[in-house]
């Protein structure tokens, strides 16, 4: 069973900085894309960034020139960099993975992470 880890979240000013990180448990073969979801008390689930396994990006409104999502060269491990941070951007942070196959050609449609706690206050 492959499980996505992530890691990075935390306690952070406003104006501030963190880095999420996330990677697969086991060697991937291929993943078709990977993102960064949200979800804060209250709310539903929102996309936050994902990256495509051709490059391509995209960005919720509320972050666009703020947050920026990469990737490791294997690209098997996602990042998402979030400067310029808002208390609005706290909540629950989940990483996402669609189309993953593994080196043993298991194909996983969709993969979620536990979710890692961002939290933004003075």
């Amino acid at each position: 069973q492959v499980q996505l880890v992530e890691s990075g979240g935390g306690l952070v000013q406003p104006g501030g900085s963190l880095r999420l990180s996330c990677a697969a448990s086991r060697s991937i073969f291929s993943i078709n894309a990977m993102g960064w979801y949200r979800q804060a008390p209250g709310k539903e689930r929102e996309l936050v960034a994902i990256i495509i396994s051709g490059g391509s990006t995209n960005y919720a409104d509320s972050v666009k020139g703020r947050f920026t999502i990469s990737r490791d060269n294997a690209k098997t491990t996602v990042y998402l960099q979030m400067n310029s941070l808002k208390p609005e951007d706290t909540a629950l942070y989940y990483c996402n993975a669609q189309g993953l196959r593994t080196r043993d050609l298991r194909l996983y449609p969709e993969l979620w992470g536990q979710g890692t706690l961002v939290t933004v206050s003075s």
